[in-house]
């Protein structure tokens, strides 16, 4: 009897319709459309707007699409992981709304929380779920309403990040395909470095942190972008040599839309040529969980069944690391 593994047999996406061009981030700090393109690589990035919206809207919104493509009855899901670093609230799990407003009635739902790292983590979780034999779907949504946490008075942030979700199926398969390995580390040095100071248990919040600003996304730039031009990149070779990939046999590296230099360092060190990498950087900026799933759902149509796919990301904590999948299908 073959093994059984973890495939991913359906994505879905969304972004916002509001574009926030570096053109309108002129208006608000002292940057410049060529200064912006030349350190990250983004040109715009989609804002969620409108009262009472959250992530879960986002994450919805890129469930349904899923399900409509696979035209799938929610109720035959049987776990939902919502990988998210902005929850709509704290203690209700996002999840466990998203999942009810979808109709998986069948499902049991949580969320997890690994900064820029969580959905690859989350893909860690939903195969576990799966190769144990418990479970035969489970979807995974990387979603962010980064919007909600920046503050756009602060030019070493506001120009990084945007809102959008990916959703990604995960079901048994028995021919080979699907997640093969995975390289994960965290190493908590980094919680100094990216991070918002207040409205958790250590600095809950009040009137001082509100008046003080500590409520937005706090990055120390040039140490956050030496750890992940190294780890990044780390993750990716080692999974390659533990898996004796040449760049010959990797046909995607699906990385974290963070920095397109620490993209191209991380595609320099598996020797891959561009046309190899994906990237949606340019459009969408740093949607944090949803980097990942956007990309496949952008790139779907020219993934083939069978293909070699290194994912790599890097997040705030410090979190990190490297999965080597298998794609499943073809479109």
């Amino acid at each position: 009897m073959s093994k059984t593994t973890a495939a991913i047999t359906a994505v879905g996406s969304y972004v916002p319709d509001f574009v926030m061009t570096n053109k309108i981030l002129e208006t608000l700090v002292d940057t410049n459309d060529e200064w912006i393109t030349t350190r990250t690589g983004i040109k715009e990035r989609r804002i969620l707007k409108g009262e009472g919206l959250g992530t879960s809207y986002l994450a919805i919104k890129a469930a349904e699409q899923l399900l409509e493509k696979r035209k799938l009855d929610p109720k035959d899901i049987e776990l939902i992981i919502v990988a998210t670093a902005t929850p709509d609230m704290m203690v209700a799990a996002t999840a466990a709304y998203v999942a009810s407003e979808i109709g998986a009635t069948n499902a049991f739902a949580y969320d997890l929380q690994a900064a820029c790292s969580s959905f690859l983590y989350g893909m860690s979780t939903a195969a576990s779920y799966i190769e144990s034999g418990r479970y035969k779907k489970v979807l995974l949504i990387g979603a962010d309403k980064m919007s909600s946490i920046i503050d756009y008075t602060d030019r070493t942030t506001c120009i990084i990040f945007g809102d959008g979700a990916g959703a990604a199926l995960f079901e048994p398969n028995n021919e080979g395909l699907g997640l093969q390995d995975e390289y994960l580390r965290s190493d908590g040095v980094g919680r100094n470095f990216l991070k918002m100071d207040a409205g958790g248990s250590l600095l809950p919040a009040s009137e001082e942190t509100v008046k003080n600003r500590q409520h937005f996304i706090y990055q120390d730039g040039k140490s956050v972008f030496k750890f992940a031009v190294t780890n990044m990149a780390d993750s990716a070779a080692k999974i390659m040599e533990r898996n004796n990939l040449s760049h010959e046999d990797v046909d995607w590296l699906i990385p974290h839309q963070a920095n397109k230099r620490i993209i191209d360092a991380t595609s320099n060190r598996m020797g891959l040529d561009d046309s190899k990498v994906m990237m949606n950087i340019q459009r969408y900026g740093n949607t944090t969980s949803a980097t990942l799933p956007l990309l496949l759902s952008d790139y779907e149509s020219q993934l083939k069944k069978g293909d070699n796919l290194v994912f790599a990301a890097f997040g705030g904590g410090f979190t990190w690391g490297s999965i080597y999948l298998k794609w499943a299908y073809n479109s």
